[in-house]
């Protein structure tokens, strides 16, 4: 029997995750109904193919119209200036990164610059929806955010994964400020990219057909990260919470930056049946995701389909 097995030696984030679901052989035209069907306005998303420090990886770009973006890949912000600066450099000395701008026609006409290293057979699928007529981000609770799942088409098994993990996050959320779940108001998970991360991972999962996970580690930086809340220590308290209440396994990293985001955690949570690799397996598949943010060690995920095997003597 194959199972999954998440290497996050770089971390876990949504987007990273989606990425090597699809490199491994996720249902492409699975996904694509179940987000062009998701009842909420303000992105597209591209599917292409990068390289992050010369390893070619997938990677899934979920973009934000001007009224959401929320400046979760612009390091100046999450880390200060120095920080951006010092990876910045850091790239050129190694990744000898590329900037690509990509122009989308929207009502409005928005342009948005996206970059990428290397980034090559791009494929470009646009959900076009109408702006809303305000400029304010929404602040969804968890009620609104079951509201769109549950307008979602997808499998029930998979729209039972994003619930799941929606909860999970709800709960963290919940425990860091002292509110019911139910209360929470989310910011960053509420965000439409994080929806349209949690429900493609959900579908790109569920066509797998996996049963068993295994997670036996998360690997996370150090310092701190600028969220809506200001500036919090890594890792964030919802993230922290998703560790706790889950048992997860912790390694810090001796680097500066946030390699797990809470979509990614609450995932892993999720997912994961158990943290210890068989002794000896055999390697069916290996999917390759690629991570936005830009740190000294590259944000990539591996997840590999291995098939265990009896100990030979």
């Amino acid at each position: 029997m194959k199972k999954l097995y998440l290497e996050c030696n770089a971390g876990i984030s949504g987007d990273m995750l989606v990425a090597a679901l699809l490199d491994l052989g996720a249902d492409r035209a699975k996904l694509d109904e179940a987000l062009q069907s998701i009842p909420a306005k303000g992105f597209t998303y591209n599917i292409s193919r990068v390289s992050k420090a010369g390893v070619d990886c997938c990677d899934f770009d979920v973009v934000l119209d001007a009224e959401h973006e929320n400046h979760d890949h612009d390091m100046s912000f999450l880390h200060g200036e120095a920080v951006a600066a010092h990876v910045h450099s850091h790239e050129h000395e190694h990744c000898h990164e590329h900037h690509h701008d990509h122009e989308h026609e929207h009502e409005h006409d928005h342009h948005h610059d996206h970059e990428h290293e290397h980034c090559h057979e791009h494929e470009h699928d646009h959900v076009h929806t109408p702006h809303e007529h305000h400029h304010h981000h929404e602040h969804r609770g968890l009620k609104e955010v079951i509201e769109i799942i549950n307008g979602t088409q997808m499998s029930e098994q998979a729209r039972a994964l994003a619930l799941k993990i929606f909860d999970i996050i709800a709960e963290a959320e919940g425990k860091a400020h002292a509110v019911a779940k139910e209360n929470v108001h989310f910011h960053e998970v509420g965000a439409i990219d994080s929806i349209v991360d949690i429900v493609a991972i959900a579908v790109c999962f569920d066509s797998l057909g996996v049963d068993e996970v295994i997670v036996p580690e998360l690997c996370e930086g150090r310092g701190t990260v600028r969220c809506q809340h200001g500036v919090l220590p890594v890792p964030v308290p919802a993230t922290a919470n998703i560790m706790q209440s889950f048992g997860l396994n912790v390694r810090l990293l001796p680097v500066q930056g946030e390699f797990v985001t809470p979509t990614g955690a609450a995932a892993a949570a999720a997912l994961m049946t158990t943290d210890e690799l068989p002794e000896q397996f055999k390697i069916c598949a290996i999917g390759l995701g690629a991570g936005k943010r830009q740190y000294e060690r590259p944000s990539i995920l591996r997840a590999l389909l291995i098939e265990p095997q009896k100990k030979t003597l």
